[in-house]
């Protein structure tokens, strides 16, 4: 059987992951990635969802990797790798510090990257910032170094006194190197006023390079010190590159970083493909999911479990029934690899084994037909699966005769079935779409396919089994019709449910279609229901705020009244009755100034049981008690104390039918059943202004569904009603489109 990971796709899966890696090392472990035991796979889940959680910088691992390797290999490294080697594990050093204090699985693989203190301190000791040994790498550089300055000098202060000597011999006024030599240009046949080593000349013979005989012994004392010196620096960097060779902590820092590198690379992946953590269950159940290498997929959701564990999806060619059986396919391995799922919510079973018979896999080298291959595979599946396993066939009984193909295919289902592994089988034959229907442990499926474009949609129907179209699509291309009602004639059994699945199919989209317009509805319904409680809150908060302030006003009112009525009492007991009888008259005079003219009259025709409305409350009730300039007002189940003056009589036939607080939707209805035009939009004008003066927050207009006219007149004035906030239809329930809700503004 060919490697179910490269017939799933799953080397592409692994590509994209490695081109989110920041390092050779986590590229090589996203390429070589596979399906790892369940406790790990679930441990690369939540190292995923942490580096989603917290983003972080990496070293450069690459060039850590490549010195340590050649170290190990014998190689004496240069300064500058040594130097970019010691800067990267400074750098994951600083990462583990960074990531420690999380206490989380991160700060667990953090913790693998060693201290390597003992090799810096000797890197940090021995090279300066561009990575050339420094003067205190040893003593012995040390003394080498500052014998070489002053001798260098030295030379060059002689040179350049032997030229201002004899300038008419000097071709140019500089000091060269030939031969790792100091020399100076002499003009060709002025080389006598110059004695000394002849080192070099130039392309056209005008120009020697002499070395003068005055610093051939200061000359030769330099080239002996710079050998001295490239061979101590050279045992420097050896002595550093074995250093790093020996660094027992490095193949973990290494591990540790290749580790850290592919998680936040499978952050990565999730966060660009829109991919999310799965669940292990013992049952797959996949939400919106698809398949991640193809461009805008279209999500589909399926679920095999104990009652239905095999799914079979027919449906016509290019529709999409081989990309779903490999989005499962795929999700599963990619979990198992501990990596996030192309589904908006997925649970997946851990299966023992994936067997995957997808493609046409004919085997030229065993001169196997395409029928024979599948076989094969079918085979294996038939011997190795279990109950733990998880079968993807696609196009099961192609190849062959067509009812001989069935024959062995239903067969092969059976065995399955009774085996109770799980999986997807897509197929075209018919029979099978008739087994599966009246089978346990099996559901049909289809791909949907736009009959009008003639093109699939790509989403899967759960319950139906889906058709070839071969027929509809010739009628849709205009196919005379007496060659297709012969066509359907000649159809045998299988052929002729194909027309009645077309008849199935179209009640099935039309009930959808009735479905979702439901539900249109029932969330307009909704949403008013809320901004209707919303509206009533907001009322009962104000009118709950206005009590409490009118509260206030008569307790502070009636402190101060008593307040001054007991210091008159103090007054009649000290200063006797004529001063105690003058404050009490200036009192009420005061009082009476305060109080406007008629502000505690008590309005005429007010008695006892008579309704009454409150218009500072926008509430109406029944007047129980008259107390002087006082009250007593049942309002719905709630008795108040108002001013009397505050009441205004309702007459007889502005009574309500229901007095006091009303229920949480109040609402006024008008039944326009039975008006003209233009008897039903005065009525409506009217009832909008009464429910606007008696504070009612919705209105209900009865019209009736009839033609319509009158509905649509109706709603054409209330759109252009200023004091209507918003309008819908009833719930279906209430009278749906034959009773319109109007929502009045605040």
């Amino acid at each position: 059987m060919r490697d179910v990971l490269e017939v799933l796709e799953f080397p592409k899966v692994r590509a994209l992951l490695a081109e989110r890696a920041k390092t050779p090392l986590g590229r090589r472990l996203a390429l070589a990635l596979v399906p790892l035991s369940q406790e790990e796979a679930e441990r690369r889940h939540q190292l995923t969802q942490e580096a989603l959680a917290y983003p972080y910088t990496l070293p450069e691992a690459g060039a850590l990797e490549e010195a340590y390797q050649k170290a190990q290999g014998g190689a004496r490294l240069s300064g500058l790798e040594l130097l970019k080697g010691a800067q990267a594990l400074e750098e994951a050093i600083a990462l583990k510090e960074e990531l420690l204090p999380l206490q989380n699985l991160l700060s667990q693989v953090a913790a693998g990257i060693g201290d390597h203190g003992a090799f810096l301190a000797k890197i940090r000791k021995a090279l300066d910032e561009e990575g050339a040994v420094r003067d205190e790498a040893s003593p012995k550089l040390f003394a080498i170094r500052r014998e070489l300055k002053p001798l260098r000098q030295q030379i060059l202060d002689k040179l350049y006194a032997l030229m201002d000597r004899h300038p008419e011999a000097i071709q140019d006024r500089f000091v060269t190197l030939r031969r790792e030599r100091y020399c100076i240009p002499v003009r060709a046949g002025m080389a006598q006023r110059i004695p000394g080593l002849l080192l070099d000349e130039s392309e056209s013979g005008a120009t020697l390079f002499i070395e003068p005989l005055s610093v051939v012994k200061l000359n030769n004392r330099l080239q002996t010190l710079r050998l001295q010196e490239e061979e101590e620096v050279n045992r420097i960097l050896r002595e550093l590159s074995e250093a790093l060779a020996a660094d027992e902590e490095l193949s973990g820092t290494l591990k540790a970083l290749g580790l850290l590198d592919l998680v936040q690379a499978q952050a990565a992946l999730a966060r660009d493909f829109g991919l999310s953590r799965p669940r292990f269950g013992e049952a797959y159940e996949l939400f919106q999911a698809f398949h991640p290498l193809i461009p805008n997929p279209v999500p589909n959701s399926l679920a095999l479990d104990g009652e239905k564990r095999l799914i079979l999806i027919s449906g016509p060619n290019m529709g999409g029934k081989t990309a779903l059986i490999k989005t499962l396919g795929l999700a599963v391995l990619m979990a198992q690899s501990g990596l996030f799922v192309a589904a908006k919510k997925a649970t997946l079973a851990w299966p023992d084994r994936v067997f995957a018979d997808i493609g046409d896999e004919q085997s030229l080298q065993e001169n196997l037909s395409t029928f024979a291959g599948h076989l094969r595979r079918l085979k294996e599946m038939l011997e190795s699966a279990t109950a733990q396993s998880l079968v993807l066939i696609d196009e099961l009984g192609s190849g062959t005769d067509p009812e001989e193909g069935a024959a062995l295919s239903q067969a092969i289902l059976e065995a399955l079935l009774e085996k109770g592994v799980k999986g997807l089988v897509t197929t075209h034959l018919s029979p099978l779409k008739a087994f599966a229907q009246g089978r346990a442990g099996i559901q049909n499926a289809s791909m949907r396919f736009d009959l009008e474009g003639l093109r699939p949609t790509y989403e899967l129907v759960l319950g139906v089994p889906g058709r070839s179209y071969a027929l509809a699509i010739a009628r849709r291309l205009s196919l005379p019709e007496a060659v297709l009602k012969r066509a359907e004639s000649l159809l045998p059994q299988g052929g002729r449910l194909e027309a009645l699945l077309e008849e199935l199919e179209a009640e099935r989209l039309r009930l959808e279609e009735e479905r979702n317009q439901l539900l249109s509805q029932m969330a307009q319904v909704e949403a008013l229901r809320k901004r209707l409680e919303e509206r009533e809150a907001r009322f009962e908060e104000e009118r709950s705020e206005r009590l409490k302030a009118l509260e206030e006003e008569i307790r502070q009112k009636l402190l101060k009244v008593e307040a001054e009525l007991k210091s008159l009492k103090e007054k009649a007991k000290t200063q006797g009755k004529k001063d105690a009888l003058r404050e009490l008259l200036a009192l009420r005079e005061r009082y009476a100034r305060a109080t406007p003219k008629g502000a505690w009259e008590v309005p005429r025709g007010l008695e006892a049981g008579q309704m009454v409305e409150i218009p500072s409350l926008r509430r109406q009730g029944r007047l129980l008690e008259l107390r002087g300039e006082e009250a007593l007002v049942q309002v719905g189940p709630v008795k108040m104390t108002v001013k009397a003056k505050e009441l205004t009589p309702l007459k007889a036939q502005e009574t309500p039918k229901a007095i006091g607080l009303k229920p949480r939707r109040e609402v006024k209805e008008v039944d326009l059943r039975g008006l003209t035009v233009e008897e039903a939009l005065l009525e409506v004008a009217s009832a909008l202004e009464e429910a606007r003066a008696l504070g009612l927050p919705t209105l209900r207009l009865l019209h009736g569904k009839g033609t319509g006219a009158l509905r649509q007149a109706i709603r054409e004035a209330l759109r252009r009603d200023k004091r209507v906030e918003t309008f819908a239809d009833a719930p279906p329930h209430e009278g749906g489109h034959g009773v319109t809700v109007v929502v009045l503004k605040g």
